[in-house]
């Protein structure tokens, strides 16, 4: 297969810049003090990571502190509660390190740094033992997180996985390697797809990446790879310009070449993250090796909490040749309140966008929520003689049996999670149990996801 060749100027060697670079992004860019210093503070709690292609391709310095990817990338006034920013910042101003180091950990402990289940529930046991780097919560599909993609050439502020990257190893998930996930595979050939994900797998070099993927190569039962990945919004040079661009695309013919499907799960959170020269030269030379690119982003407020958006970047991403996949619900962690849009009105832009959509485009679902039972589509809302209810459905479920199954719950203009929800007391009770109660009955590791 002949890969298009990339035209563009060669790239800049890839640099991250973080907390300690402030002074250094403030001096090229010149934004308002306050705003560095809500960086220098809240990046105390929260991750802060951004590099040269995101400044100087992406941000609009003339709208910032507006601007979406601004938004994106940069910790904000208003992610944590009032009270702990003021008492980070009089720590620092102090410097009070071992009062700092205490409040950081108290307040990163409020914030609900594993949603979900995902260490107490999500976590798999292979000969009796916990199997690090590894989450099992749908029967289909396991989650694999190589040890070294646990970084990303940039941190979005609203990430759910923002506990990976703050370096408190007990937050963690990472898997040295894949050698005791063959075993869990060959053990559990209900596992079709394995999801590598992070953090990004596309921050590490060619010869790692091929290291964790080509053992799945040869387990017969898994089907399907997905690359969960931000590098084409965040550095589209990983695929054109990088020293070892060309293996890496060479890499992913190798995995179509075995008869898998590979999937490149995007994440594209705004419009202006696809419509660089370099992004869309990216793309065309992913798709080129046989990968089938899927775009999903949650619905975040200050980012992309407007109909028009989402229109223009599903839109986008079909022109692209790129399928969009899901719009999902900001997560029940780190600084929720800030990026947060209560259901009613996400329901509201996914309507608004999707009308305007061509068939092709109509591939995308939401907006859902991963929530402790599963993704939980919200369908819309419908008047009934005994009220206003959200229709709901479990597209995915911990229990296979919920899959696909419709429930009600009374509709709220300010619910913005799904235990915000009075969900209808005459819904099935097997399903009722599962989306009320925060332990489902089945686990992952049980024989019922074997």
């Amino acid at each position: 297969m002949s890969l298009p060749l990339a035209v563009l100027p060669e790239a800049p060697r890839f640099r991250s810049l973080g907390p300690h670079h402030v002074d250094e992004v403030a001096a090229r860019y010149a934004p308002r003090a306050d705003l560095m210093e809500a960086v220098r503070v809240i990046s105390q709690v929260l991750p802060f990571r951004v590099n040269e292609y995101v400044l100087s391709h992406l941000i609009d310095w003339a709208r910032v502190p507006n601007d979406p990817i601004f938004q994106l990338v940069f910790p904000q006034r208003g992610m944590l509660a009032e009270d702990d920013e003021r008492e980070l910042a009089d720590l620092l101003r102090a410097k009070d390190k071992r009062g700092l180091r205490l409040a950081v950990e108290r307040v990163r402990g409020g914030l609900n740094p594993h949603p979900a289940g995902q260490k107490e529930l999500n976590v798999p046991m292979l000969d009796g033992e916990v199997l690090p780097g590894v989450q099992h919560k749908y029967r289909e599909t396991a989650l694999y997180f190589p040890q070294q993609g646990q970084t990303c050439h940039a941190y979005c502020t609203y990430c759910f996985r923002w506990a990976q990257f703050v370096g408190d190893a007990d937050l963690r998930f990472a898997a040295p390697g894949p050698e005791l996930l063959v075993r869990y595979l060959r053990q559990h050939p209900a596992v079709t797809d394995v999801l590598v994900t992070g953090g990004d797998p596309m921050i590490m070099s060619t010869e790692r990446l091929r290291s964790h993927l080509e053992p799945l190569l040869a387990v017969d039962t898994v089907r399907t790879i997905r690359i969960g990945t931000k590098s084409v919004a965040y550095w589209p040079h990983r695929f054109t310009t990088d020293p070892d661009a060309d293996e890496v695309l060479r890499l992913f013919e190798r995995v179509v070449a075995s008869g898998r499907s590979l999937a490149v799960m995007a994440h594209f959170s705004h419009p202006r993250e696809l419509e660089t020269d370099q992004a869309r030269a990216a793309l065309a030379r992913i798709r080129a090796t046989g990968a089938v690119v899927y775009c999903q982003a949650p619905l975040i407020k200050h980012v992309n909490d407007d109909s028009r958006v989402w229109a223009d970047m599903w839109r986008g991403e079909l022109s692209a040749g790129l399928v969009p996949y899901y719009m999902f619900v900001e997560r029940d962690t780190g600084p929720r309140e800030y990026f947060k849009v209560p259901l009613a009105r996400a329901v509201d832009i996914f309507q608004g966008a999707y009308r305007t959509l061509p068939g092709l485009a109509r591939t995308v679902r939401g907006p859902s929520m991963s929530a402790t039972p599963g993704k939980v589509l919200v369908d819309g809302v419908e008047d009934a003689p005994d009220g206003k209810h959200f229709r709901l459905r479990m597209v995915q479920a911990r229990v296979p049996e919920l899959v696909g199954r419709p429930f009600r719950a009374r509709f709220s203009e300010t619910a913005s999670w799904l235990n915000e929800l009075e969900i209808d007391p005459s819904t099935p009770a097997d399903l009722l149990a599962a989306v009320t109660s925060a332990v489902p009955k089945s686990a992952p590791q049980t024989a019922a996801l074997g």
